[in-house]
């Protein structure tokens, strides 16, 4: 599945790669990718001869019908594994062991470190809670990844993906064996996530922003309904004004 998926994924886009001799040709590492798109889970693992596993919401596996069967049938086929995200702790937490149970089997895991897509293509801070954590319980090398422009390919809202090359960069592995055993330091967790989206943010080029992407998102969204409110009233005092004027001049003639 995975070359009938990459082969075609490569023909079409033509994706650069630089770093490629930084992943390593067997054992585990864990590749920390800054997020710009829905289509970062696909070129990765294309470009790559080994298996990378991300994490995908169990819905997208257990969707009825026949859409739902085939929607399946990609993610499997693409390497992404099912957690329930069911509640925030609860999914974290199945979010850790996975990726644990899938390093130490000796592959490769992919990881987001924002959490979430980046909203306008900007660098966000990293959540401690699932990076540092999986890297220091299992003393696996973290390889910083860069997804260079495919937030340009398929924009939020389009249906059809624009045929372009999108980039990958990919660093040098991060060693944090210093920090062994100290999974359960927030300090530790976030020096760990600080060091990692630092080397992301040198190889992506990205503008970074000290605040989650959530929270960004979030800012964005109350920004948009508030600039829609305000058009609204806008409008509605335009149309109260003409309507003044149109009974002033009634009145007057």
């Amino acid at each position: 599945m995975k070359l009938s998926i990459g082969g075609p994924l490569k023909l079409a886009f033509r994706p650069w790669v630089e770093g490629l001799e930084n992943i390593p040709a067997e054992g585990p590492a864990i590749l920390a990718s800054n997020h710009l798109s829905f289509s970062d889970s696909f070129f990765l693992p294309a470009v790559l001869d080994r298996k990378v596993t991300f994490i995908a919401k169990a819905e997208y596996f257990t969707t009825p019908g026949i859409k739902g069967r085939m929607t399946a049938a990609f993610f499997k086929g693409v390497g992404q594994l099912p957690v329930d995200r069911s509640g925030a702790r609860g999914a974290g937490e199945a979010a850790i062991k996975s990726g644990i149970e899938v390093l130490q089997s000796g592959e490769l895991f992919g990881i987001y470190p924002e959490g979430t897509r980046s909203p306008d293509g900007r660098l966000y801070r990293g959540k401690p809670g699932g990076l540092a954590r999986v890297a220091l319980a299992t003393g696996a090398p973290v390889i910083p990844v860069a997804m260079i422009d495919t937030e340009k390919i398929q924009p939020p809202g389009k249906v059809m993906p624009k045929l372009m090359r999108p980039g990958i960069r990919i660093g040098k592995p991060l060693d944090f064996s210093r920090y062994q055993g100290m999974e359960h330091d927030r300090f530790v967790l976030r020096a760990v996530t600080d060091e990692v989206m630092y080397e992301i943010m040198k190889l992506s080029g990205q503008e970074y922003v000290d605040i989650y992407a959530t929270a960004a998102k979030r800012q964005l969204s109350e920004a948009a309904k508030a600039a829609k409110e305000a058009a609204k009233k806008e409008a509605a005092a335009k149309e109260a004004a003409v309507k003044e004027a149109a009974a002033k001049e009634r009145s007057g003639a």
